[in-house]
C-alpha cells in the first residue's frame, strides 16, 4: 500500500497565494492535480504514458474540505494515491497538513479514462492502473446530486475560453472552471469569509472560442451554487436550444473570517 502513495514537501511561494496572502481556493485545487500528476508520473499511469496508448485521463468530480489554508511560506507535506478503482471510475485521495502533521485539506478526485479517437471511456483493468490493495481513504465523504434551480437574476457574467486557458488536449483546462467559478465573488468578499468545502463536477468539455455564462445561487448561511453554460442565447428565446449545455458546476461553502 505505502507504494502507491505519492509524498511531496513543499512551501507555499507567492505564486500560489491569493489577496489574503494564505494559499487561493483554486490554487489549493492546483495543487490537488498537480500532486495527482506526479503521484500518476510514479506509478507509470499519467497522462504521458497514456496519451502513447490513445487514451486521456477525464476529470469528472472534485471536492475538498478545508480545515486551515497556509499562509505564504509555510512548509506542507502533499500525500496523494488512489484509493479505488472499479469499472470506468478512479477515485484519488490527496491529504495535506503542516510539518507537524496537522490536516489542512482534504481531496477526492473522480476520473475515467476516455479514447482519444470516439471519447469512449476505457476500463481501467486494460490499462497500467493499480486494481488493489489501496491505502485507508482520507476522504469519505460521497459526492453529491445538485438539484439547485437557477433564476436570470443569478448571472453573474460571460467569459470567452483563451488560448492561456486551454491544455494539452485543447480544451480548457480543470482548473480555469474552478477559477471561472470563483470569479462570480468579489475580492472584498473572500476578505470577510473563509472557504469551508467545496464540490465541482465537470459535465461538459470546452474549447477556445466559447463563450461561458457563470451563475451564481446564494442559499444563505455561507453556502453558494455555481453553474455554468455554454452557448447560452440572451435574446429573450426561452427556447431549449437558447439555454445551452451546463458544462460545470459547484457547490461551495463559506464561513465568516
Amino acid at each position: 500500500m505505502e507504494n502507491l502513495i505519492y509524498t511531496q514537501n513543499r512551501k507555499i511561494s507567492s505564486a500560489y497565494i491569493d489577496s489574503t496572502v494564505k494559499l487561493g481556493i483554486a490554487h489549493a485545487v492546483n495543487l490537488v492535480q498537480d500532486n495527482m500528476t506526479e503521484c500518476y508520473g510514479m506509478l507509470k499511469c499519467d497522462g504521458v504514458t497514456y496519451r502513447e496508448l490513445n487514451v486521456f485521463w477525464a476529470f469528472t468530480k472534485i471536492k475538498v474540505k478545508f480545515e486551515k489554508r497556509p499562509a505564504w511560506r509555510d512548509e506542507i507535506i502533499a500525500k496523494t494515491f488512489p484509493a479505488s478503482a472499479s469499472g470506468f471510475r478512479a477515485n484519488v485521495n490527496s491529504i495535506f497538513t503542516d510539518i507537524d502533521g496537522n490536516t489542512l485539506y482534504t481531496a477526492n478526485q473522480e476520473m475515467c479514462v476516455l479514447d482519444f479517437e470516439n471519447h469512449r471511456p476505457v476500463k481501467l483493468s486494460t490499462l497500467p492502473f493499480p486494481q488493489e490493495n489501496f491505502p485507508e481513504p482520507v476522504f469519505t465523504e460521497p459526492f453529491e446530486k445538485f438539484s439547485v434551480e437557477f433564476s436570470k437574476d443569478d448571472f453573474a457574467f460571460d467569459q470567452v475560453i483563451r488560448s492561456t486557458m486551454i491544455d494539452m488536449s485543447h480544451h480548457m483546462t480543470n482548473n480555469e472552471y474552478i477559477k471561472c467559478a470563483l470569479n462570480a465573488f468579489t475580492d472584498d468578499f473572500f476578505q470577510s469569509n473563509e472557504v469551508k468545502a467545496l464540490e465541482g463536477h465537470y459535465t461538459g468539455e470546452c474549447k477556445e472560442g466559447m463563450t461561458l455564462s457563470v451563475y451564481k445561487h446564494d442559499c444563505g448561511n455561507g453556502l453558494y451554487y455555481i453553474k455554468i453554460v455554454e452557448g447560452e442565447k440572451k435574446d429573450g428565446d426561452d427556447s431549449s436550444d437558447s439555454k445551452g449545455r451546463n458544462v460545470f458546476e459547484m457547490k461551495i461553502e463559506f464561513q465568516k473570517a
